[in-house]
């Protein structure tokens, strides 16, 4: 197993993406704790997972919170190996109608909550001299989307700040990537009909959606030890729709 004894946090891992992508960690040998905010689905997701998942309630827009969550994992488990900064939200409206509040609160979860998760992680990393820190961005960080300007920022937002930590962090033998996800098949996309889809799926070279295990594997993989060459990219999980 690629991931035998790590031990993983990822954020938003109640469902979605997070969820395979603990699934995928767990599955290749590590002990994966699920960050979200949702109890009630994580704890349901914590045990389906297995003995090698716990889920602990966590909103990474919290500093206190972040900070004290992160020290009770490593000092239970003395490491953190991996970290996944998948937890995000939108709050999709047109610019002219767009309020403060609805600009700050998607920032303050996706842009600084990965700030916030990623500091108080990187000084464990740091004392011991190894990490995998991978953030779940967004194609929509690199070419934009009507009606989601503070996505695409906070998303866009993570994508420098890959590359700023990726070079911090290299000479501490700690790799730091971004994976930017295009159509997934979520709950999300399960919501739209089959004209929108359709439509959606011309634009994809490869005419389908991803899958949440598209993404899990790659995640997995960028984790893993055969990884130790890659650090401060930004891989698109999207069919070759942003090529």
């Amino acid at each position: 197993m690629l991931l035998n004894g790590n031990v993983a946090l990822v954020t938003g891992g109640a469902s979605g993406i997070g969820e395979g992508i603990a699934h995928r960690l767990i599955k290749e040998g590590a002990k994966v704790e699920i960050g979200d905010v949702d109890e009630k689905t994580g704890e349901v997701t914590a045990r389906t997972l297995g003995e090698n998942a716990r889920f602990v309630k966590l909103d990474i827009s919290a500093e206190d919170q972040v900070n004290d969550i992160v020290a009770q994992i490593f000092n239970e488990h003395a490491r953190i190996d991996i970290l996944i900064n998948n937890a995000g939200i939108t709050n999709d409206k047109l610019l002219l109608r767009m309020a403060k509040e609805d600009w700050q609160r998607v920032i303050d979860i996706n842009l600084t909550g990965t700030f916030l998760v990623t500091r108080a992680v990187m000084k464990h990393m740091i004392k011991q001299r190894y990490g995998r820190i991978i953030n779940i961005a967004s194609v929509v960080g690199l070419i934009g989307n009507p009606g989601q300007t503070n996505y695409s920022a906070s998303k866009a937002g993570i994508i420098g700040f890959t590359k700023a930590c990726a070079k911090e962090l290299a000479g501490r033998n700690i790799t730091v990537n971004a994976i930017a996800p295009g159509f997934i098949e979520t709950r999300m996309t399960d919501n739209l009909t089959d004209e929108v889809k359709e439509q959606y799926k011309q634009a994809i070279p490869v005419k389908r959606f991803g899958t949440v295990d598209d993404v899990a594997a790659l995640t997995v993989f960028l984790s893993s030890a055969d990884a130790s060459y890659i650090t401060g990219q930004v891989i698109c999980v999207d069919g070759g729709m942003v090529m």
